[in-house]
């Protein structure tokens, strides 16, 4: 019954607003293959740690080898084009789902162009079961979810949700402006699920949004301590802040 008028629901809404572009308000879906052609992906990517050294495939740099579990981190475009900072917006903040499909079109675009391994699993960054519930879904998990059906065109690579756990409700990254601050938000917020199977294997973790990178350095941790022979992460954009 909650599933009929939640489409109801959607039925009534999208013959009184239909849905339109984003940037160009042609009708028909939420981001045109017109405008989706227009998002300047990037080609060249930065070490993830030390922002400044340009590397093969956002591989971490020597030099920063030793300060993080994550091997490296593909950003697949700017957060200051509009149709990405609206985009995203509209996906976690208007809970427009059917966005994980141009976004996700972008992850496969990008890692087309890249010599990283394939992996041997892909799974999100989790969401607490509280914000869970709110949002109604986990933007990652379609994310990675959709990458994992159509990286590869013959074949899916495997997609587990459920590898990394989310002990504790935490404050969103965006509202901390600190990089200390956001460290510790995070720190012990993730676990490995007992069922997981990762040892020896290569690992992309998927999320939506990076800024200092806290969250995805601290999944890489865990992922590692648990046996991963590398992670490897991949997000829409880099947000920056003003710290």
């Amino acid at each position: 019954m909650k599933n009929f008028l939640k489409k109801t629901h959607f039925i009534i809404l999208d013959t009184l607003f239909p849905i339109s572009c984003i940037n160009c308000k042609k009708e028909g879906s939420w981001l045109c293959d017109k405008c989706q052609n227009n998002i300047h992906i990037n080609e060249e990517h930065l070490c993830p740690i030390c922002e400044k050294m340009i590397t093969p495939d956002g591989r971490t740099c020597l030099s920063c080898k030793r300060k993080s579990f994550l091997d490296g981190l593909l950003v697949a475009a700017s957060y200051s084009q509009f149709q990405i900072s609206k985009a995203v917006h509209l996906f976690k903040y208007r809970f427009v789902d059917d966005l994980h499909i141009p976004l996700g079109n972008l992850f496969v675009n990008v890692l087309r162009k890249t010599e990283l391994p394939l992996p041997n699993i892909i799974t999100p960054v989790p969401l607490h079961k509280r914000r869970l519930r709110w949002r109604g879904f986990n933007q990652s998990a379609l994310l990675a979810k959709h990458l994992a059906d159509n990286l590869l065109p013959q074949n899916k690579i495997p997609f587990d949700e459920n590898i990394l756990i989310r002990n504790r409700y935490t404050s969103p990254q965006m509202k901390i402006k600190d990089h200390i601050s956001r460290k510790q938000n995070i720190a012990g917020a993730f676990s490995l699920s007992p069922d997981a199977e990762i040892k020896n294997k290569t690992v992309l973790l998927v999320d939506d949004i990076a800024t200092t990178g806290s969250t995805l350095f601290e999944c890489a941790k865990i992922l590692k301590e648990a046996g991963a022979s590398e992670v490897f992460a991949i997000v829409i954009a880099r947000q920056e802040t003003k710290s």
